[in-house]
């Protein structure tokens, strides 16, 4: 039995998989997924989100595409790891994403396959094709050129593709280096750490979506303070603590969460990372 059901909830609430199910909208997210939505309903071109690790941008990424649930004249291609060893292997990925039957015998032959087929989709047939990449921090310099350039294809109202791209903050400063490239930017975002009363509502959010009663707590006030202090509000930290908690709440036969268990997880888990010492 999981540990979940014993608790009277129908999902695993702290799982630290993008479900967009269990995507908490705090202000900050709330916004950067509506300005990224009208962006591409605008067509506006590239959009930056950026972020340290493990402060929901992935999940952020599956919550835009559940915004689009099939929706006509939309087109969606995600790249979860552009770990990409040359241009070519990028532009090759890239065509065959799009669908684009070709001959792939050089970079120049992909970029060309590629604007027909962008000029075909979006002027044609009025779609919007829009590319989706996370982990952009490993866009090589060579790919991000091939970006712009791709970004250059536009019509007198719109660009052909649109392009999202999720990022950690180190991304930025790469950009920079790259001449006509930032200011094709359309949205720029940087997404922050939670605060104590976001982390709370976050935790309750998440209760609640698996099935726990409205109006019930799992965590004391002095857990969700500590759970915040430890975490610094980074989402994944928040989900990977509470985790640990439950399980411990069901494995001790306990009622609720409290502050020092909290910390005596913490220095279980501190353990594992401490040198070993050979005696």
């Amino acid at each position: 039995m999981s540990y979940y059901t014993v608790l009277g909830l129908t999902k695993e609430p702290f799982s630290t998989s993008p479900d967009p199910t269990f995507f908490f909208r705090s202000d900050a997210h709330a916004q950067a997924l509506a300005r990224l939505e009208i962006a591409i309903r605008l067509r506006r071109g590239l959009c930056l989100i950026l972020g340290d690790v493990g402060i929901g941008k992935t999940t952020l990424a599956r919550a835009l595409l559940s915004n689009f649930p099939q929706e006509e004249g939309f087109t969606f291609h995600m790249i979860m790891d552009p770990s990409f060893e040359s241009e070519y292997q990028f532009l090759v990925h890239l065509s065959r994403l799009f669908g684009v039957r070709a001959a792939y015998k050089s970079t120049l032959d992909c970029r060309e396959a590629i604007e027909h087929h962008l000029f075909q989709s979006a002027v044609m047939e009025g779609r919007t094709l829009v590319l989706i990449i996370d982990e952009g921090q490993k866009l090589s310099m060579d790919m991000l050129e091939h970006l712009r350039v791709l970004l250059n294809y536009e019509t007198n109202e719109f660009k052909l593709l649109q392009v999202v791209i999720f990022a950690q903050m180190e991304f930025m400063e790469r950009v920079m280096r790259i001449k006509n490239f930032f200011d094709r930017v359309a949205l720029k975002y940087i997404l922050n750490p939670l605060d104590e009363a976001q982390t709370r509502q976050m935790i309750q959010f998440r209760l609640q979506s698996a099935g726990l009663t409205q109006g019930e707590d799992l965590f004391s006030l002095d857990a969700i303070q500590t759970i915040y202090r430890l975490s610094q509000g980074y989402p994944r930290k928040i989900a990977l603590l509470c985790h640990n908690a439950l399980e411990t709440l069901v494995m001790y036969d306990r009622r609720i969460i409290d502050g020092p268990m909290i910390e005596e997880l913490l220095r279980d888990e501190s353990r594992w990372i401490q040198p070993v010492t050979s005696s």
